[in-house]
């Protein structure tokens, strides 16, 4: 039997056979035999020289991309206001004409992202920047084909191609081009996310002309959001930059279809869409319009752009408060009107939010397209005559003053005022009026009347309090006509002012810019505010039905001397809003006022603007309502009033009930006197109208009164109510009232320049 070997085995013994007996010296290391290392040596040799491999590498890379940096991945200077929502308003291009309008993968329609990711570079987010697959592929189709059928190229690469100057100016298919593209991707994923790469080139990648990035194509070639687009329409824009000037969906879109197709089977081999949902994107047409700029408010987006590069910042992206929608519904209405607008004549539209003081639309000039109209001229910040738009402000200074109630006298006459003689917009005067009635109508002579009670250096001041800087001619201290038009301010602080009335006295300077400060500032009592408000939305009358819902317009027109300045300016609950309406050189309009050409506009906005949620009128604790004695203006059962024959209900600010000026309650309650028409007056008609229209009325008459022109009765009415008379024929008049007593009064005018 064969002996068990492997019983006598030494340790060491690799075969289990006995080791013959060793003759001679033992052997010498390194001499007659080479020691041969242990596994776990080898292993610890080998990895120590792999770490130091990869020090040696990561080293080099280091020192490579300090030597070579990778170029700057700014705008180049391109820069976009946008909405408070984000939609663009106006571009500005880089250094090199470009326009383009930087976006993340969050903010672009999924439907793109799969588009371009299934096409372009599906292991875009598993390679280190290189797709070795792919290059090994596109290796194989040079060798077997004599030339390139693919180049490989993943996302990263076309990123690098697109930011490095030196690899924009060589064709893509050079091997030393090609490396340092490759070179450049490596660099890329050092610096910079995935998703941030990504967004690198949905910003940058050429798409038509002048035109980068997925946004700014969607917006230009389809007038849409990146957000909003359909699957065939991200197709066609992941498409787009393979050819951009051949497939330029304006120019093309024969090309531009047969490409989206391209990219939509691909889809479908891929698997990641339906053929039924390809078939479905493959029906759409590709349609587009000629490249044009889209403008919304240009001249707030230059006003903006214009600020941002004083402050030395450089953003790309400019956010402003306007409201896309609102904004586009401005400029409709006001293209709407320009065919009705003489040549030269322009228009200036502010809409302010109440609460927050941000503009949601700005529409400086009516057309900015129509040179003609001075459409570069900004006209929301245009220093202009504000007309009689200043009278709520004076009303509620006396009011604070306490030196009216809503229904105290003021007197509507020919009266001068050390030299100063305003007239009234119709060439005629109404007599004694109240507070309520007299600003409702813009009466002139009270509201001058009331300036020079007031002060006009006291008015000025409480204005600037407000944000308005009166701006009066060189030399020129404040004077009573102020009130009238006197000094010059701009459409922006009257819509800031007007703000007070719905916001309890508190203006408001308007932010077109969300980093901009809130800024408010007290204008008046929050009762002044109050009432004055309930005067230019009903009347102010304490005794009919305050609505407390729906929505409520206190409005007021103004008209400059000359005809050179309309203005409309209202709030409501919400909002605060002004238009402009002029030459902006400062030529008269003759037939152009605040009543006919800017208050339809006004109310038409209001009309579009979103309702808000209803808010419900709280009046103030310092407004009651009081009944006074007309026309001494005291309180009824006071022992000043005596016999209260004519009983009005007024509102009070803190309890106050200040008497009818002195002189005035002895001119109301002399002998009958017709009002309205000046004895011997010359009346014209307002440009553009075929009719003098007249309102008169008589102050001192008892019971029924009757009205005859020539001799012919043309009317019969109360005492106290007025008539209006509408004169179409040229020629001399008398005007007789007479009433119950026998008692009358006449008047002699003429009429000329009616057209027949």
């Amino acid at each position: 039997m064969e002996p068990d070997r492997g019983s006598r085995s030494h340790a060491g013994s690799l075969t289990g056979a006995e080791e013959p007996t060793q003759k001679g010296p033992p052997p010498q290391p390194g001499r007659n035999r080479t020691r041969r290392p242990s596994i776990g040596k080898v292993l610890r040799r080998g990895g120590g020289a792999l770490a130091l491999a990869i020090v040696i590498a990561a080293a080099v890379v280091l020192i490579l991309d300090r030597l070579f940096p990778l170029p700057s991945v700014g705008g180049g200077g391109a820069s976009v206001v946008v909405a408070a929502d984000g939609t663009p308003l106006r571009t500005y291009p880089s250094r090199d004409g470009m326009w383009r309008y930087p976006v993340t993968p969050q903010q672009v329609s999924p439907y793109y992202l799969e588009t371009l990711l299934g096409y372009e570079d599906r292991w875009f987010y598993w390679h280190p920047g290189v797709n070795p697959v792919a290059l090994a592929r596109a290796a194989w189709q040079w060798f077997t084909h004599g030339r390139i059928v693919s180049g490989g190229s993943t996302i990263t690469m076309q990123v690098a191609r697109l930011l490095d100057p030196e690899l924009a100016g060589q064709p893509s298919r050079v091997l030393s081009a090609k490396l340092r593209q490759m070179a450049r991707a490596l660099q890329l994923e050092l610096h910079y996310s995935k998703d941030e790469i990504l967004g690198l080139y949905l910003t940058h990648a050429p798409m038509g002309g002048i035109v980068e990035g997925v946004e700014m194509a969607s917006r230009l070639w389809l007038g849409k959001s990146s957000m909003d687009i359909s699957p065939a329409e991200a197709a066609l824009l992941t498409a787009l930059p393979q050819a951009p000037s051949r497939l330029r969906p304006d120019r093309h879109p024969l090309a531009a279809q047969i490409a989206r197709d391209k990219v939509l089977d691909r889809m479908a081999a891929n698997g990641q869409w339906s053929a039924e949902a390809v078939a479905d994107a493959k029906i759409e047409n590709v349609l587009a319009p000629p490249l044009r700029a889209r403008w919304l408010a240009p001249l707030a987006a230059q006003r903006l752009q214009i600020e941002q590069r004083r402050t030395g910042e450089r953003a790309e992206i400019v956010t402003s408060t306007l409201d896309a929608n609102i904004q586009a519904t401005a400029e409709h209405m006001l293209l709407d009107r320009i065919d009705a607008l003489p040549p030269k004549v322009s228009m200036a539209v502010l809409i302010m939010d109440n609460n927050t003081l941000e503009v949601k639309a700005y529409a400086g000039s009516a057309d900015f397209a129509d040179d003609s109209r001075y459409s570069h001229v900004d006209m929301v910040r245009g220093v202009r005559s504000p007309g009689s738009t200043l009278k709520p402000f004076l009303y509620a200074q006396a009011l604070d003053d306490g030196i009216v109630h809503s229904e105290s006298m003021l007197m509507d006459a020919p009266l001068s005022f050390g030299g100063y003689a305003p007239g009234n917009f119709q060439a005629s005067f109404s007599g004694p009026v109240s507070v309520s009635r007299a600003l409702q109508r813009s009466l002139n002579v009270p509201a001058v009347d009331l300036l020079d009670r007031v002060g006009p250096h006291r008015f000025a001041s409480m204005m600037l309090a407000g944000g308005v800087q009166l701006r009066m001619p060189a030399g020129a201290e404040p004077n009573l006509s102020l009130i009238l038009g006197g000094g010059g301010t701009t459409l922006e602080e009257l819509v800031g002012a007007y703000r007070a009335l719905a916001r309890g006295g508190l203006a408001g300077r308007p932010r077109l810019s969300p980093d901009e400060p809130r800024v408010e500032s007290r204008m008046m009592s929050a009762g002044a505010a109050w009432i004055v408000r309930d005067i230019l939305e009903g009347g102010g009358h304490p005794d009919r039905p305050l609505e407390q819902t729906g929505r409520r317009l206190a409005w007021k027109t103004g008209t400059s001397f000359g005809f050179r300045d309309a203005w409309a300016v209202g709030v409501t609950d919400h909002w605060t809003l002004g238009v402009w309406v002029g030459r902006p050189d400062g030529t008269p309009n003759p037939g152009f006022f605040g009543a006919n050409v800017a208050a339809p506009l006004l109310t038409d906005l209001v009309a579009a603007l979103p309702a808000g949620p209803p808010i419900a009128r709280q009046r103030p604790a310092t407004v009651q309502p009081v009944v006074t004695c007309w026309p001494l203006g005291w309180r009824q059962g006071s022992p000043q009033a005596g016999a209260c024959t004519q009983p009005r209900t007024a509102w009070s600010l803190d309890d106050t009930v200040p008497p009818t000026f002195a002189g005035y309650a002895d001119i109301a309650s002399g002998p009958l006197r017709l009002q309205g028409v000046a004895n011997g007056s010359v009346l014209r008609p307002v440009p553009g109208r075929d009719a003098v229209s007249i309102e008169v009325r008589v102050d001192g008459a008892r019971g029924q009164v009757w009205w005859m022109l020539d001799g012919l009765v043309q009317q019969r009415s109360v005492a106290t109510a007025p008539i209006n008379l509408s004169m179409v024929q040229n020629g001399r008049y008398t005007l007789t009232v007479m009433d119950e007593q026998g008692r009358h009064d006449r008047v002699v005018f003429e009429i000329t320049g009616v057209t027949p």
